[in-house]
């Protein structure tokens, strides 16, 4: 059984999708004004580990995640640089599929923008605005009117609190009337709309606007997901994933305006994963104690370092990020490629001599199954790492084995095992290895040792273990 921390009830709950085997995720993607920060991908590899795992369990996976190209702060870039709309976006875009290759994160069905949207963002408002949920304030803007929505405050569990406006609260994200109603379309009110005829070009330094029902605006921040959402996946999702500093208000206020305008359930399941931390503070560009992976690779550190880094905590709990911390994570990493290219080297397997060994079958299954249990156990990836390494300090086990296991439980921790091409061995030097290991077993040590010294004048070194000899290069 699949368990998931379910946010909107505080507990784990056994999951399975509403219909047939497959799963309708959304994931919160990024706001493409600027470079993701580990903070930011600490929660994709939580996204992917999540999506990873529902696959291990042989469901399909129909993932949407949203790309926000239009925004307060990448209209101020806009303005600060004096570019368009899409010389700001496009750019911090291809850098974040970038990063998430690099993570070897996986990819979603859909990738969809806000600012191709815009439609059916309007339609989703005037639906609201006719059930009586949204009201047009005296600034030409829409606003959600959450009065009229009774469980208002049910994910993050505040009702109707007072809105404080800070970091991720703007001041014109709400209204100036009703100090809690969130704003679901914003009304132009530069002016600059009666100069550009063409409300949709993209102007350098310009802030976009598109034509609506209720005047040239533009959209709110929440309404986006909403409307995306809807559009691909329909309605109830089963999963809704993000960060827990999405929860309050961006994922409360999706609720309230997804389910006022359908009368459905919008989400079943709410999984969020914590903040990375650094020097005990959360990793944020407001308080600008961000690193991103690129700032790792100047330092030589290979990504996926980072990747297993993450791993090493539970999605739940907060990680704080040392570079002391990634640097073990980059010799754990290098030490699990090399002993899986060391596995990979079929003819120095003992297979023979290993399945002769009591219960060998029995003991593969019992991985398999510990490692089944943890990960489907709200996502346990430390204990799962921890079965890594057991496997590969078991002696009982063949090379054979370890390698089929570790492949498997790869699928999962998305590590990159399935890249790792083994070592070409020259068969001279295989027949050589071969012949040495005979002697070693004839217990003919001074012969034996003859031939190591000629494979070392060869470029190679042998590495002699219980379940047969390990070639690497000299």
């Amino acid at each position: 059984m699949l368990k998931l921390y379910n946010t909107l009830f505080r507990k784990k709950q056994i999951f399975k999708p509403l219909k047939d085997r497959i799963v309708r995720m959304y994931t919160c993607g990024p706001t493409v004004y600027d470079f993701a920060h580990l903070g930011n991908l600490r929660t994709y590899i939580f996204e992917d580990v999540l999506r990873r795992v529902l696959e291990y369990n042989g469901y399909q996976v129909k993932q949407v995640m949203n790309i926000t190209d239009v925004d307060d702060k990448i209209i101020n870039r806009m303005k600060k640089e004096n570019k368009t709309l899409k010389e700001v976006t496009l750019p911090f875009t291809k850098k974040f599929f970038l990063d998430l290759k690099k993570l070897n994160i996986k990819k979603a069905e859909f990738y969809p923008k806000a600012t191709s949207h815009i439609k059916e963002m309007i339609a989703l408002i005037a639906k609201l605005i006719r059930r009586k949920f949204a009201y047009q304030g005296n600034d030409g803007s829409i606003y959600f009117n959450i009065s009229k929505f009774k469980n208002y405050g049910k994910l993050s569990q505040l009702q109707k609190r007072k809105i404080k406006i800070g970091a991720r609260i703007a001041a014109d994200e709400y209204s100036k009337e009703q100090a809690q109603d969130f704003v679901l379309w914003k009304n132009d009110r530069s002016g600059l709309t009666q100069i550009n005829k063409n409300l949709e070009a993209d102007k350098r330094g310009i802030e976009p606007f598109w034509q609506s029902p209720w005047g040239a605006g533009r959209p709110g921040w929440h309404i986006e997901c909403s409307a995306m959402s809807i559009k691909y996946l329909g309605q109830p999702l089963d999963i809704h994933a993000g960060g827990v500093d999405l929860i309050f208000p961006h994922h409360e206020n999706e609720i309230a305006q997804s389910e006022a305008a359908t009368g459905k359930k919008f989400v079943r399941f709410w999984l969020h994963s914590e903040h990375l931390l650094i020097n005990g503070q959360k990793m944020s560009k407001s308080l600008g104690n961000i690193y991103t992976l690129s700032d790792l690779e100047k330092r030589k550190f290979n990504p996926l370092a980072f990747r297993y880094l993450v791993l090493t905590s539970h999605y739940r709990s907060k990680l704080n990020f040392t570079w002391q911390s990634l640097e073990a994570a980059q010799k754990a990493l290098n030490n699990l490629t090399r002993t899986y290219a060391d596995l990979t080297q079929t003819y120095a397997d003992s297979e023979t001599n290993a399945s002769r060994r009591h219960g060998a079958g029995q003991h593969k299954s019992a991985y398999k199954r510990n490692f089944l249990e943890v990960i489907n156990d709200d996502l346990d990836t430390p204990k799962a790492l921890a079965i890594v390494w057991q496997v590969i300090r078991d002696n009982k086990l063949s090379h054979s084995t370890k390698r089929q296991l570790l492949l498997e439980f790869d699928k999962v921790l998305g590590l990159g095992l399935d890249k790792i091409k083994p070592l070409k061995i020259p068969l001279k030097i295989k027949k050589l290895v071969a012949q040495r290991e005979k002697l070693r077993i004839n217990k003919q040590f001074i012969q034996a040792d003859r031939l190591r010294k000629k494979i070392e004048k060869l470029g190679y070194k042998v590495e002699d273990t219980r379940n047969g000899p390990i070639i690497r290069k000299g």
